[in-house]
């Protein structure tokens, strides 16, 4: 390091996804940014990681020594809960309680399928075990936890050597956590070689099932995830010594690679998320606060929305059935993608996924063996998909894509291009829908926000799903395919705190300050011990509300003034009301002002800002030749569309439509009376009609 004190520093992040591993790497003293790709390794993710931080190193004249932070975007855990591949986990709860995992909320999964239903719970009913005691539901003991329970409870337990994990859930232990701390200290002391997950430190918040679930889940994941962050970091401390290794969370940003492995439940959407925080930085360099993005990969899509320059966040969700109370980006997927099968079903109608080709066989014009019609094919046989990619890298088959379409073209008397161009607007619908699902359903009107397009067939469709919901805008980052692992870089470190309080706004402010007092001594005792390379530090107050009656809240951000003494003061009930007010508003579209007020909860977000710039901003853009002329079909024919590619494009040139902007890792459609310009940020924005 120099006087400056940043040149020559690296940060790198990486995101592990299911074919490939990207790597972005951004120096901080220059803004210059270096990215790579290679095949994942899906035995042992940790592998690919490593030789492609080798490779990136190597490529780029990168010294080891100079990485100063280390970001990972993992699918470890995702990968462990879909597949159920974790630890044998025992349960310990209150006596009584023992099927509450089992029973949940006593709903279906599905309101007319009347034959499926819930996987059955990670830990099996034999390792599910009770103890005598009670916690009340003003956190009074109604029961206390003996010496001798305990005693009965750690002779049961060793009757069972194949347990690798215990998970302890006790009744009420949001209020007062005495019972399940003294459990949790004897059961670590009678088995040090287990880990043990105590539902109070994973997530202290009323719903007992959710809370349940979600500790659960951390135990049943616990063992494996450890291992993993514990060999990686291991192995990225040999590589690059000097880095500060961390993980991302679901909720989106970092956390510390111990506290990952203490908490692996907090990663279960890492990857996902990281690309949202990656379009919000991107969106933000081009002065964009309002986006709604959109990743489309080969299987699914996922969408997200971003108010303010911050992702919209979920505060539940079931990820493959289970169910998990935490902050997490709230982010919709569907399956819908670039392999998704195109199928006539017995209606006559045709429909398209959520079934997928992959990667192998995949898509028919890939010509590596598929023959079934899939997203892919139909853009490839309307020519939207050059025949050959940037570099001539990778060639596509469009005569194998015509042999795909031809039988479901034939069955329903339409012509190619026509059931071309129906495989892609029920795609189309199908993601459309996803997004009024995270904006409309929701309150807010998608037409006030810009789409961002990432994800390797992203650009494909962007431009007809947005004019779909009447936006306007389309934004194109300069480097779609790594836009995760680009977020990694953009993150901060972050915590969130979280109290259960039941208070009636009426009755005034006094009592929830000392509520949100302990709040901010949590989160000032973690800036102290988590955060002290911070550059800053931001502090966000939520509050769970509802009126009184109803069984669900909506959260409030509400500002919180803090005097030198630490002290925190809130607004008056009036000004908290009426916070609620304006959130209820634009959920339900009405409120009643009469009605009273209670708050249930009480969150607490600490975000530490870390070093970081922006992009370079001189990037040489290589010299092309004259854009090539081919025939693209749009509406009802083929068009002269011109052949970009992205590589020439540098900021301030603009162009019309109708063009197809191709690149390393996407490709973009840029539709007849839309325009294109190149902002100063090199991100790509479409104007349309």
């Amino acid at each position: 390091m120099n006087a400056n004190g940043l040149q020559g520093e690296w940060l790198v992040g990486v995101d592990v996804g299911g074919t490939f591993t990207d790597f972005s790497a951004r120096n901080l003293a220059t803004g210059q940014v270096c990215i790579h790709k290679r095949p994942s390794t899906p035995d042992d993710p940790g592998r690919a990681v490593i030789a492609g931080l080798a490779e990136l190193v190597e490529k780029h004249a990168i010294d080891p020594a100079s990485i100063t932070r280390f970001a990972h975007g993992t699918t470890v855990a995702t990968n462990a809960l879909l597949q159920r591949r974790g630890a044998r986990v025992a349960v310990v709860t209150t006596k009584g309680f023992r099927d509450l995992l089992e029973i949940g909320r006593q709903i279906r999964p599905h309101l007319y399928d009347l034959q499926l239903d819930h996987p059955a719970p990670l830990a099996s009913r034999d390792l599910r075990f009770e103890i005598d005691e009670r916690i009340g539901s003003r956190g009074e003991v109604v029961r206390p936890l003996t010496d001798e329970s305990i005693a009965a409870l750690i002779a049961e337990l060793r009757e069972h050597p194949e347990i690798e994990g215990i998970a302890v859930c006790l009744l009420f232990s949001y209020l007062n956590g005495d019972h399940e701390g003294k459990l949790a200290e004897a059961l670590r002391a009678a088995f040090p070689d287990l880990l043990v997950s105590v539902s109070r430190e994973v997530q202290p918040e009323f719903r007992e099932y959710e809370r349940f679930s979600t500790t659960l889940i951390n135990a049943f994941l616990q063992p494996e995830v450890s291992r993993y962050i514990d060999r990686l970091r291991n192995n990225v401390g040999n590589a690059a010594p000097k880095a500060a290794f961390g993980i991302f969370q679901s909720s989106g940003g970092l956390m510390s690679a111990v506290k990952a492995a203490d908490y692996p439940v907090r990663t279960a959407l890492s990857g996902p998320a990281a690309g949202a925080v990656g379009a919000a930085r991107s969106g933000a360099l081009s002065k964009f606060e309002d986006i709604i993005t959109l990743d489309i990969g080969g299987t699914s899509s996922d969408v997200c929305l971003i108010r303010n320059g911050r992702t919209a966040i979920a505060r539940s969700r079931d990820i493959s059935g289970f169910s998990i109370r935490l902050p997490m980006v709230d982010i919709h997927t569907i399956g819908a993608g670039g392999g998704s099968i195109a199928v006539l079903a017995n209606d006559g109608l045709m429909k398209v996924g959520p079934e997928s080709a992959g990667a192998v066989p995949g898509p028919a014009c890939y010509n590596l063996g598929g023959t079934l019609p899939t997203v892919s094919d139909a853009n490839a046989v309307l020519n939207r998909l050059p025949q050959e990619l940037v570099g001539g890298g990778f060639a596509l088959r469009r005569d194998l894509a015509v042999d795909a379409l031809r039988p479901i073209a034939d069955k329903l008397g339409i012509g190619l291009e026509t059931a071309a161009m129906g495989i892609i607007e029920i795609v189309n619908s199908n993601i459309v829908r996803a997004i009024r699902t995270i904006s409309v359903e929701k309150g807010y009107d998608p037409r006030k926000f810009a789409l961002m397009s990432f994800g390797g067939a992203g650009g494909l469709h962007a431009a007809e799903v947005a004019r779909a919901l009447g936006m306007k805008q389309v934004l194109v980052p300069e480097a779609p395919g790594i836009l995760c692992a680009d977020g990694l870089i953009a993150a901060d470190l972050q915590e969130d705190f979280v109290t259960s309080c039941h208070l009636k706004l009426a009755a005034g402010v006094a009592e929830l300050e000392a509520v949100v007092q302990k709040l901010f001594v949590q989160g000032q005792a973690w800036l102290k011990t988590e955060a002290v390379d911070a550059q800053g530090e931001r502090l966000l107050l939520f509050l769970d509300m509802r009126y009184v009656g109803q069984n669900y809240e909506l959260p409030v951000e509400i500002e919180a003034a803090v005097d030198a003494q630490g002290r925190v003061a809130l607004s008056d009930a009036d000004t908290l009301a009426r916070a609620f007010f304006e959130t209820y508003e634009r959920n339900f579209g009405h409120h009643d002002p009469a009605a009273p007020v209670e708050i249930v909860n009480a969150r607490l977000r600490v975000l530490a800002h870390l070093s970081r710039t922006d992009y370079a901003q001189d990037k040489p853009a290589a010299e092309t030749g004259e854009a090539k002329t081919i025939q693209v079909w749009f509406g009802e024919g083929y068009r002269d569309t011109k052949l970009i590619e992205r590589v020439g494009l540098k900021p301030g040139d603009s162009f019309s439509g109708p063009a197809i902007v191709t690149q390393l890792d996407t490709t973009t459609i840029v539709p007849p009376g839309a325009t294109i310009r190149i902002d100063e940020a090199s991100n790509m924005i479409m104007d349309l009609n």
